[in-house]
């Protein structure tokens, strides 16, 4: 099955045709299942923190004996961080 057919195309770069700073994330997504780990990487630097970040967000809602918040801002803070260094660096260098 080709899955990228059915990928959801960017909104802003379809709109304005300026990339957003998620632009990269479902093609990288699917370089992750095919097991191309670089060429993922590659694609979208902040795949992996970006994954990190969901996965704490789900515990956050789902797990409730513990307390994930410090955990959720961290994630939160350095994957912003990567989306805008990694989207500069892509448009500027």
């Amino acid at each position: 099955m080709n899955l990228e057919k059915y990928m959801l195309p960017c909104l802003s770069k379809t709109l304005f045709g300026i990339e957003c700073l998620g632009c990269g994330f479902q093609r990288a997504l699917f370089l992750l299942f095919k097991g191309e780990f670089k060429a993922a990487f590659e694609m979208y630097p902040a795949l992996y923190t970006s994954l990190l970040f969901l996965g704490i967000f789900a515990l956050y809602f789902f797990d409730k004996s513990r307390n994930y918040k410090k955990p959720l801002w961290l994630f939160g803070i350095l994957n912003s961080l990567i989306m805008i260094l990694a989207y500069a660096y892509k448009h500027y260098y």
